[in-house]
């Protein structure tokens, strides 16, 4: 029997070599484990790329002539070890070489485009945050191509509108509010006109419909708790939220109202005489108002609470407007100034104007040199008293006073740096009666023509638009110069003249209020201008003229090709600086 002492050394080596092969140690199971772990990867991996290149093959013959092209380039990145990340990548990127060979090739540069736009972008951001003048826009319009459409209720004179797009609202001084929607503007003409129809289509309707109405009483003034106004409504005001609609009135209430319904959500009675103009800061709630108790109040409506009195006008305060910043400029009516308020800090500019009265001597003196005035007249006119005021920029304002002259303000001059005198004509002679109260004597009495009040002001904001109403029949359309240092006369909506001097009207009465919003994407599709029309003046009876109680929506088309040499702005605007020239 053998044993292993007897088995020969050579055979128990043999022997101990099987053992081994047969059952691995414990250090080579993991060793093999390990490595089966590392090749799987590298299996998917092989596996990947044999799918990527196998769906290029398909594609082959076309792309054969660029992969000869690639020559050396292409066989060496295939002996690299490239994953299919990076495959994928570097055929992006030669895709990418040949779309900007062909770009090159009919030569249109996207890149430069791009960059371009985005520069365009980013400086209009800045100027619009800085509160700058940046958009020249004024010529870019066809204003003797504007539509018209009237629209009414059954009120009194309209003594203000409000704008938030697409709704209108508007006051009367019969204590009605009313909302307002506008209808889209008509489409533009076809370039080629089609066979004439049998029977024309009917024109699609244009005139705004009315959503929302309410109206006050005067007999609510004996009960504290009356939420609608009691007395005139002077003037409203929208929110650029679109969240709330604020009023003010004869009967010293601020009434906000919810835009949505119309309902009062609050009557505020801090101002202690008669509310005359409401402004809200763009882009926010907080809201402005201005009275004829020379206070302006701030508000904000987020709390539907009073925050605080601004001082400082010695007389009634008649007008106000705001932008973006936290600051509101004013126009206090005979005290001849305009004030501008900064809020967070506390200060407020003082800018005087007045003048153009009589010297000692008797003679009419001039207010300003003729370089900073538009067209001089053979007589000036003193004025009497600022009653409007409208923000282009955070720097840059303009008035209208009752001697028909508007004025451009900038912030670093204490005084106007231009001014356009008499800006909507004379007036009609008045009758002997009319002029004098006492019964005729030996002694003629001589009546002279007066200038027409700016009784309104707009301006598209940021940009070199500006709008100007008075009783003349029309809406005047003004530009700031490039240097921004004039004001020059772009066109009018509507026809000049009066009916007395033969010519027809088509603004009759006397434009109170101005609203103006831009169509489309900064105004790509025109602008829309309403005008509140009255047959008299917003504060009183001074000046009754022959009209009608209604508003005026103007639909000015966008014109093409920019500004075209031989059209009514270029010649008005030419014939304006032949004027000053001479």
């Amino acid at each position: 029997m053998s044993s292993f002492f007897t088995v020969p050394a050579s055979q128990r080596k043999r022997k101990h070599e099987d053992s081994n092969s047969t059952a691995p140690s414990a250090k080579r199971r993991t060793n093999f484990k390990t490595t089966a772990k590392t090749q799987k990867p590298k299996l998917a991996r092989a596996k990947r790329d044999e799918s990527i290149s196998g769906s290029g093959s398909e594609d082959e013959p076309k792309r054969k002539k660029a992969s000869d092209d690639d020559g050396e380039h292409s066989s060496e990145s295939e002996d690299e070890d490239e994953t299919g990340a990076e495959r994928r990548l570097r055929l992006a990127e030669r895709y990418l070489e040949n779309i900007r060979g062909e770009v090159d090739q009919v030569g249109i540069n996207a890149e430069e485009i791009d960059r371009d736009l985005i520069a365009e972008r980013l400086q209009e951001d800045v100027a619009e945050t800085k509160g700058r003048l940046y958009r020249r826009i004024a010529l870019e319009f066809d204003f003797p191509k504007a539509s018209m459409t009237y629209f009414r209720a059954l009120s009194h004179t309209i003594t203000s509108i409000a704008i938030c797009a697409p709704h209108v609202y508007t006051v009367s001084k019969d204590t009605i509010l009313i909302k307002w929607e506008l209808a889209e503007p008509p489409p533009p003409p076809l370039s080629k006109p089609r066979k004439p129809l049998k029977k024309p289509l009917p024109l699609p309707a244009r005139r705004p419909t009315k959503l929302l109405y309410t109206k006050g009483s005067k007999a609510g003034s004996q009960a504290s708790s009356y939420m609608h106004h009691t007395s005139a409504i002077l003037t409203v005001a929208a929110s650029s939220t679109g969240k709330f609609v604020a009023t003010g009135g004869a009967d010293k209430r601020l009434i906000i109202w919810s835009s949505a319904d119309l309902t009062a959500l609050r009557v505020f009675s801090q101002h202690r005489d008669a509310v005359t103009s409401l402004s809200f800061r763009r882009g926010t709630n907080q809201l402005f108002s201005a009275s004829k108790d020379r206070t302006i109040k701030t508000w904000s409506l987020d709390e539907l609470a009073y925050v605080e009195t601004l001082f400082g006008h010695q007389d009634e305060v008649v007008d106000v407007a705001t932008l973006a910043q936290e600051r509101c400029v004013s126009v206090g009516a005979r005290d001849r100034t305009a004030r501008l308020w900064k809020v967070a800090d506390e200060t407020q500019l003082v800018f005087r104007g007045g003048g153009g009265g009589k010297s000692g001597d008797g003679k009419m003196k001039p207010r300003f040199s003729d370089k900073n005035v538009a067209a001089p007249h053979a007589r000036t006119y003193a004025e009497g008293s600022i009653d409007r005021v409208a923000l282009i920029d955070e720097e840059t304002f303009i008035t209208g006073s009752d001697n028909g002259s508007i004025c451009l303000w900038t912030l670093h001059k204490k005084k106007p740096i231009f001014t356009v005198p008499v800006a909507h004509g004379l007036d009609m002679t008045l009758a002997l009666e009319q002029a004098s109260a006492e019964e005729a004597t030996a002694r003629e009495i001589r009546a002279e023509p007066q200038p027409r009040w700016i009784t309104a002001l707009a301006t598209v904001p940021y940009s070199d638009l500006v709008l100007s109403g008075s009783w003349d029949g029309c809406v005047r359309v003004w530009k700031v110069s490039t240097d921004k240092k004039r004001i020059e006369a772009v066109g009018v909506l509507g026809k000049e003249g009066a009916s007395a001097e033969g010519q027809e009207v088509k603004v009759r009465g006397v434009i109170n209020d101005l609203g103006v919003f831009e169509r489309g994407e900064r105004g790509k599709q025109g602008i829309c201008v309403v005008a509140g029309v009255g047959t008299e003046h917003r504060f009183g009876r001074w000046k009754p003229v022959e009209g009608k109680n209604n508003a005026v929506v103007f639909e000015v088309p966008k014109m093409e090709g920019g500004r075209v040499e031989g059209s009514p702005a270029m010649v008005q605007e030419e014939a304006l600086k032949g004027d000053v020239e001479e």
